[in-house]
């Protein structure tokens, strides 16, 4: 590297670093670009070799000068808005929030207002752009009706550490679930290949042949009234709805999931009006821990069960004590 400002950045290409992808090649060199940061900034013209234009699949040869203009963060299209959600812990790189259930993390067909992102841009004023533009850094996911902790990022730097972290599984996550059915034995793992549904595309299902791989985790904390379990929930792997689909298939559905469980309908079959109303997945993000982008040490947060979880777990053993379990 020959220069390097707030901007502008140069690079010599060595022997040993020819053949290489273009957009490969920055994402490793300039620590805060993702691989499609790269490929961004090379369509738009920001990226030269040998004062020239090239693509992203351009191939290096030894020699080349590359020449990086990084431009300002521009204004995220979307407006700010006060939405419902925890601060857990903060600091000018990254923010971990407790999510509530029924909040949508990004807008989507649907919900065009009122998700996490546009609370983030209500609640930080810090933001110094990620991918080009100033919005919060999302680099994981929790559905709709999941709640509990995620972490959100400020900055291009810390956006690429984390999600490297995720990419590689060193992300510890630990969820708490309330499932159908007594699970046999007091810990087990399930790993099962996960792919879209071939039919309902919406949904995820399990697959014997391919899938991608999908290891989850799981530990019996107590049983309940004879028909239900709480778990304890450790995913290796992140897949679109793992941790659902995965205890769907082994017969242990997670209570009130609408898509991999029973329908709303059977709670009223099977308790009084107003015992037991489960409104979503009895599923929460207890637990997340990672390493901080900053001090590089390894950091853990905890998430208290929401309310409607412990309602219906106060429902559950009493019922349990009535019928003598």
């Amino acid at each position: 590297m020959n220069h390097d400002s707030d901007k502008t950045r140069s690079f010599s290409v060595h022997d040993d670093e020819k053949d290489q992808r273009i957009d490969q090649f920055l994402s490793s060199h300039g620590k805060e670009l993702t691989r499609s940061r790269a490929q961004a900034l090379i369509r738009s013209g920001h990226v030269r070799v040998n004062e020239g234009a090239v693509k992203p699949s351009y191939r290096l040869k030894a020699g080349d000068r590359i020449t990086l203009v990084i431009p300002p963060a521009r204004p995220c299209a979307l407006e700010p808005q006060q939405v419902d959600f925890r601060v857990i812990y903060e600091d000018g790189s990254l923010i971990v929030v407790d999510k509530p259930p029924g909040v949508v993390i990004h807008p989507a067909p649907g919900h065009y207002e009122g998700t996490l992102v546009h609370g983030l841009l209500q609640h930080c004023r810090d933001l110094s752009g990620i991918g080009g533009e100033l919005r919060p850094g999302i680099v994981h996911r929790l559905d709709k009706d999941t709640s509990g902790l995620m972490v959100v990022v400020k900055n291009d730097d810390a956006h690429v550490f984390l999600s490297a972290q995720f990419k590689a599984r060193e992300v510890r996550k630990q969820y708490i679930a309330v499932v159908h059915g007594i699970i046999q034995g007091r810990e087990g793992i399930i790993e099962l290949p996960v792919t879209r549904h071939p039919v309902r595309r919406k949904e995820m299902s399990v697959s014997p042949c391919g899938g991608r791989n999908a290891v989850t985790e799981w530990k019996k904390e107590e049983e309940l009234a004879g028909r239900f379990c709480l778990l304890l929930v450790r995913p290796r792997t992140g897949r679109t709805h793992q941790i659902r689909v995965h205890l769907s298939h082994v017969g242990h559905p997670i209570a009130g999931d609408p898509v991999y469980g029973f329908r709303k309908g059977w709670w009223k079959d099977h308790f009084p009006p107003g015992e037991g109303v489960v409104k979503r997945q009895m599923l929460h993000a207890e637990k997340l821990g990672f390493v901080h982008p900053d001090s590089r040490q390894y950091c853990e947060f905890v998430a208290p069960m929401p309310e409607d979880m412990r309602q219906v777990l106060d429902v559950l053993r009493k019922k349990a004590i009535r019928n003598g379990h």
